[in-house]
């Protein structure tokens, strides 16, 4: 039983390594190229042809040798056998053996022995055996005493020897009508069919050595002048395919394989130089596209099929104040929950190509988010999703604008109603009981309504320079010597503050350089500051407007200075809000509310910012630096003017 396992698994050894040895030779056979493996079965083809001539030509010519030896053997023994005869007869056995020997010395070459046997096979004589027999002068051969006859007569036989095949030729001996024996001839053949036989056996061999050798250098050959540049060519394509536009063939070869190798190198530079371009202008591209994104105002999302996070601009991660690390994660993971809840419905929708945009809004933390949802799809129009775009815009001050601006039209709707009512009401009574009025009661309401007349055109007048301001309009800067918009300043209210017996001075620094700035805005925003300051502070107070340098060079600081109410905390915030007035918490009726909004407005233009400082019952101060002009001019020294 253990013998039969070991022969099994012998065998399957045996198996397995001709698998292996025939996967291994498959292997080895595809590696060639279709090139050599024509060449090499065209060699094998010629190969076999010359072969089988050769064995064709070698067996006609040992067939044509063996028909001649018996040929020549029966014309030969035919001769000995006649002139054997009479000797045999007369048993002169001497003269025989001389016959032989001569004729077998003239004729050496093709007849190898002769031998002479009586009827019996018993040899008589032979030559060139030696002989002792003890019959006188009867040789007989040393070693062959006798042979077999063939049954029938002439024959011919064939045996091997080590001189080569030898074919024996038998004929009989006849004297009379009497047969004495037999002529044994062995023949050798012929010599010059042996050299032809030869001849194109070594001819043959050498023509199939020739033919692989030429087989060999024609792989070579084909190698070198061929294979070798097509090679070379196959692999710079399949660089090429793989997008290395650098690839060159260096090979200098003449003829349509060197034009090829040309063609291929021009069409190389050129896929380069279209490369070198195309990146070109995609990084330009890229380039546009990434500060448009950057820079818009909206938050943008560019998100994949899966809903993760490809791009992101600054303006979203500002939004949701996100960190910078937000590439790759799940949108839904990242969005506040409120937020979520409402944007994960229609954003599982439009990725799934359900709805083809969707729009919602969300309030986040008191801001209105508008968020638009908008699928990305491939470029050949076969609705295969690629991502989605996430666009998230901040409502929020737009809200707070419309509500300003609603705000606003009621302020100025409720500020002009009250004018105007009090004007209609008062003409109204003129107009119906004017008769029954005195003049002094007629007088008093004409002087109403001229006073309201002149409320509701500051008003109109403070809220067309406010649209002016807020318009975006621009406006010319130019040197401008700010001791003149605030003298002019002084005399306009020069006689308010003296029938208010106010105190009414400026403190102008002599060594005041130019600023940059335009004449008529800086007095307008004087003359607001200053009339605001006269308003509120009580008689026998004081108003100082003053200009002087700040420890920076390059600025001017402007200040109007007063003795009167004060502004509290919670209304110095609410200050420069538009229709706001501290009066109202006096109960005083003068004013539109516009004074500071203008003045913020005109100092911002200015690149300057409007500051206060008030304690309630001490006074406020509101000051401001504005930029002094570069180009310093000289200027007369100026006296400084305490009191107008």
């Amino acid at each position: 039983m253990g013998i039969w396992q070991n022969d099994v698994i012998a065998v399957d050894i045996t198996n397995a390594s001709a698998l292996n040895f025939s996967k291994n030779l498959q292997r080895w056979f595809s590696e060639f190229r279709i090139q050599t493996r024509l060449l090499a079965a065209a060699a094998l083809i010629i190969s076999l042809v010359l072969a089988s001539f050769t064995f064709w030509a070698l067996n006609y010519i040992q067939e044509d040798a063996r028909r001649s030896d018996q040929r020549f053997g029966e014309a030969v023994g035919n001769l000995l056998a006649a002139t054997a005869a009479p000797l045999i007869a007369l048993d002169q056995y001497p003269q025989l053996g001389e016959f032989t020997e001569e004729f077998l010395a003239s004729n050496a070459d093709n007849i190898l022995y002769v031998l002479y046997a009586d009827s019996k096979g018993d040899i008589l004589y032979g030559s060139p055996f030696n002989t002792n027999d003890t019959r006188a002068n009867a040789p007989v051969p040393a070693l062959i005493r006798h042979i077999e006859l063939p049954p029938v007569l002439p024959a011919k036989r064939q045996h091997r020897t080590p001189r080569g095949l030898v074919t024996d030729i038998f004929v009989p001996i006849e004297y009379g009508e009497r047969q004495l024996g037999v002529v044994l001839v062995g023949i050798n053949p012929e010599a010059n069919l042996v050299s032809r036989s030869d001849l194109t056996r070594d001819v043959t061999v050498a023509v199939f050595v020739l033919v692989w050798i030429i087989a060999i250098l024609g792989s070579v050959f084909n190698a070198l002048t061929i294979t070798q540049p097509l090679k070379e060519l196959v692999q710079g394509v399949q660089r090429i395919a793989q997008g290395n536009f650098k690839q060159r063939v260096t090979l200098a070869y003449p003829g349509e394989i060197g034009e090829l190798i040309t063609s291929f190198n021009l069409m190389a530079q050129r896929l380069q130089s279209y490369e070198e371009q195309n990146i070109e202008e995609i990084t330009a591209e890229k380039a546009k596209l990434e500060t448009f994104i950057a820079t818009i105002a909206d938050g943008g999302i560019l998100l994949d099929s899966s809903l993760r996070i490809l791009l992101v601009n600054p303006a979203m991660l500002r939004i949701f104040g996100w960190g910078p690390r937000v590439v790759g994660k799940n949108i839904l993971d990242l969005l506040p929950v409120g937020m979520r809840a409402e944007v994960e419905e229609p954003l599982d929708s439009v990725s799934r190509n359900i709805l083809e945009q969707a729009e919602c809004r969300v309030v986040l933390d008191k801001r209105t988010l508008r968020v638009l949802i908008s699928p990305v799809l491939a470029p050949r129009g076969d609705n295969l999703l690629k991502g989605v775009v996430l666009t998230v815009q901040d409502l929020s001050k737009e809200a707070e604008l419309n509500q300003a601006k609603s705000q606003f039209i009621s302020n100025v709707s409720h500020e002009l109603r009250t004018p105007l009512s009090s004007i209609k009401s008062y003409i109204e009574t003129v107009y119906e009981f004017g008769d029954s009025l005195d003049d002094s009661t007629k007088n008093e309401f004409l002087k109403t309504a001229n006073q309201e007349t002149d409320r509701l055109t500051r008003l109109v007048n403070d809220v067309l320079d406010l649209s002016r301001l807020e318009s975006g309009r621009e406006y010319h800067f130019e040197p401008v010597d700010l001791v003149q918009p605030i003298e002019q300043t002084l005399r306009t209210h020069r006689l308010t503050a003296r029938d208010r017996e106010i105190e009414l001075a400026s403190d102008i620094a002599t060594d005041l350089p130019l600023v940059l700035g335009n004449y008529d805005l800086l007095q307008q925003v004087f003359s607001n500051l200053v009339g605001n300051a006269l308003k509120f502070t009580e008689p026998g107070g004081r108003v100082t407007l003053s200009a002087r340098r700040t420890d920076d060079p390059a600025r001017v600081r402007v200040a109007v200075t007063d003795t009167g109410i004060g502004i509290s905390e919670e209304d110095q915030r609410r200050i420069f809000e538009r229709f706001f007035r501290v009066e109202n918490r006096v109960h005083t009726l003068e004013g539109t509310g516009l004074g500071l909004s203008i003045v913020d407005n005109i100092v911002k233009k200015h690149n300057a910012q409007v500051h206060i400082e008030s304690k309630v019952g001490q006074g406020s101060t509101f000051w401001f630096d504005v930029e002094a002009y570069r180009e310093t001019c000289e200027w007369p020294r100026r006296e400084q003017k305490e009191a107008i």
